[in-house]
């Protein structure tokens, strides 16, 4: 069975023959980054990481011939300074990385037929200025937001802007750079770098690091995804992880707010996966890694060369496992459809601490497709106390103005901000519907 499409709720602008999406500079192929956030992860530590080991020539330079054409993003003057990175110094500063891409499964045969190309899953990590504190935001596919102005992708003229849209269509109207400005425009954020990935980079990803251990609170079988696992610890790799970071009817409520919980179980344990000795002490682990992420992702102009992949690892190396957070949009459910709006209080307490660059604290729950898990501790040992669900900071302020500070001085979110972070050992939960 194949998993449905909202492509029907799609709009249409009652332009025949409208292009596909097209980079300016190269083909935008049809992505989807469900471990986007593993992947640029993986991507930009190991690719410094090669240079220590005696595979270190080959590596860099098959990894660099492996990228996909650049995407040339929409104002190229705004992010000038990111095309201009030299040496291997740390980038100075706070940055932003977006990840998007297509539930199309890239024409590939073997995930089904697939809808138009929607980014279902847009996910923007924000790295602090002083590079300990990482937040990894998920946007909702169905979530309702302005779309600007977009550039038609074959330099013609510019899309129409739209005043409420689903954020999972903005691909479809101008690309990569239309997401772009897209999250921009909701955020306030400066986005420099981003990146569209493909389906099959799951697989490669979970295979590179020999398989990732989730946690079920109980058997997940979904029919569309094909998916089916036992109740504890499962450790999965190629299409069984796939699977599982596409399942929808499978856990939560079988909506995309539960899909987005349980990838973030997943991606908890793949970033702890990555940052172990295991996998760093590993140099053939290390490079088909790099392979793994360079081969599947599609790169901005500012993301495209290795110089500028290796100076964000000197910037991330040093960032605890607690002080990585993955926080899910706040939003709220429109009457009448399957849509959802942001939440007021919890978009303007969660964009403000990024805008000022603060750490933040979740004190919500992890969310509805996902649990603590209860035979682990709630951090990874020698970790410091994480800002995440299960602690006590202190109590944000239910209209989200002016939330105070948390634990070590970050900013403690309104409890309808759900997330964990990377030490917080979570287990999925099968579908209650």
């Amino acid at each position: 069975m194949t998993e449905p499409t909202n492509a029907q709720l799609r709009p249409r602008r009652g332009r025949p023959g409208r292009p596909t999406s097209i980079a300016r500079h190269g083909r935008l192929t049809r992505r989807h980054p469900f471990v986007a956030l593993g992947k640029i992860l993986a991507g930009i530590a190991v690719v410094a990481s090669v240079s220590a080991f005696s595979l270190a020539g080959i590596a860099v330079g098959d990894v660099v011939t492996s990228t996909k054409p650049a995407v040339v993003l929409v104002n190229p003057t705004t992010h000038k300074e990111v095309t201009k990175q030299q040496g291997i110094a740390a980038l100075q500063g706070s940055f932003n990385v977006l990840l998007a891409g297509s539930d199309s499964g890239d024409g590939n045969a073997a995930y089904g037929k697939r809808g138009e190309n929607l980014n279902d899953v847009t996910m923007v990590m924000h790295v602090s200025a002083d590079h300990q504190h990482i937040t990894v935001v998920s946007f909702p596919r169905d979530m309702l937001v302005p779309i600007p102005s977009c550039p038609k992708e074959d330099g013609s003229g510019s899309y129409s802007a739209m005043s409420s849209q689903k954020i999972n269509v903005s691909l479809s109207y101008g690309g990569l750079a239309c997401t772009v400005l897209t999250v921009e425009k909701l955020t306030g954020l400066s986005i420099p770098y981003a990146a569209v990935i493909q389906f099959d980079g799951v697989v490669d990803m979970s295979n590179a690091v020999g398989g990732v251990p989730v946690c079920l609170s109980g058997p997940i079988k979904d029919p569309y995804t094909g998916l089916n696992l036992p109740a504890g610890t499962s450790t999965i790799q190629g299409q069984q992880a796939l699977a599982f970071l596409r399942t929808r009817h499978g856990v939560g409520d079988g909506s995309d707010l539960g899909r987005i919980s349980n990838q973030q179980v997943f991606l908890s344990s793949l970033v702890r996966t990555i940052k172990s000795a295991d996998t760093l002490g590993n140099p053939l682990k290390v490079y088909s890694l790099a392979k793994a992420a360079a081969s599947n992702m599609q790169l901005s102009t500012s993301l495209s060369n290795v110089q500028t992949l290796a100076s964000m690892a000197v910037a991330l190396k040093g960032a605890d496992l607690s002080n990585i957070v993955f926080v899910q949009f706040p939003t709220n459910y429109v009457p009448g459809g399957g849509a959802v709006a942001p939440d007021p209080a919890g978009e303007r307490a969660l964009l403000t601490a990024l805008q000022n660059d603060e750490a933040v604290q979740v004190t919500g729950n992890t969310g509805i497709g996902s649990v603590q898990d209860p035979t682990h501790a709630t951090t990874d040992a020698g970790a410091t106390p994480p800002a995440t669900a299960g602690s006590t900071p202190t109590t944000a302020p239910s209209d989200g103005a002016s939330a105070p500070a948390g634990s070590g001085g970050a900013v403690a979110l309104p409890d309808q901000v759900h997330g964990q972070s990377a030490s917080d050992y979570t287990c999925s939960k099968p579908f209650s519907g």
